[in-house]
């Protein structure tokens, strides 16, 4: 019977399937590129809070600001020098990061200029209030003479100290510069939590308007940072 013959040759004739599969490396390419478009969204995420804040105060409100400061365009990056404690010790310049840090600059041989800058930056640290856990008064000497036991002694006593570190004059000078016809050790530098120098304060600043500029500073981060690192 034909209906007979039909069904045995199709139960004889077995069903060919054919695979068809990815090569390794295309399959290994896609997982990178999935794997970097997701670091990148993270790493979006987590600058968000940082550039929004910065957007907000530089941009969307230009005519509510008055800036005292200079503003630094584009921000410059601490760089990987190691400093050295009063006592020897190194330190890296990254370890700084993670406050604001209110910079002055010079040699060891403070002169009347630079006591004034450091007595400046004292009573803006503490005009600050509660404010001021999230800031770092920094000294930067840059030669190797030695600090007078008076200066070293003052520095100790403040609340909280003063932080001195020795460092290469060559390498601050890469990284902070003064205003045209001045030297280093004439301002006041403003380093941001990230570690980017972004502001200098003009020579024998009026120090209620460096207040001004700091506390907008503080208020425009206040959603990204927090005090200590």
């Amino acid at each position: 019977m034909s209906g007979s013959n039909s069904s045995a040759r199709a139960e004889a004739e077995p069903l060919g399937l054919t695979v068809h599969s990815l090569p390794a490396a295309d399959l290994d390419a896609r997982r990178t590129r999935a794997g970097r478009i997701k670091m990148l969204l993270v790493l979006l995420v987590c600058s968000l809070p940082v550039l929004a804040s910065y957007f907000t105060y530089f941009v969307v409100r230009p005519t509510a600001r008055t800036n005292y400061g200079t503003l630094i365009e584009p921000v410059r990056e601490i760089p990987a020098i190691a400093l050295q404690s009063l006592d020897g010790a190194s330190v890296p310049a990254r370890s700084l990061v993670g406050q604001w840090l209110l910079v002055v600059v010079g040699p060891a041989a403070c002169d009347g200029a630079c006591e004034k800058r450091l007595f400046m930056q004292r009573q803006l640290h503490a005009m600050l209030g509660r404010e001021r856990v999230r800031v770092d008064k920094i000294w930067l000497i840059t030669d190797k003479g030695a600090v007078t036991p008076a200066l070293r002694a003052a520095a100790e006593a403040e609340k909280p100290p003063l932080r001195v570190f020795r460092a290469d004059g060559a390498a601050v000078a890469n990284w902070l510069a003064p205003a045209p016809g001045h030297g280093l050790d004439e301002h006041l530098y403003i380093v941001d939590p990230m570690g980017h120098w972004m502001m200098r304060m003009p020579v024998d600043p009026d120090p209620k308007r460096v207040l001004g500029d700091l506390q907008r500073l503080l208020t425009a981060s206040a959603g990204w940072d927090r005090p200590g690192r």
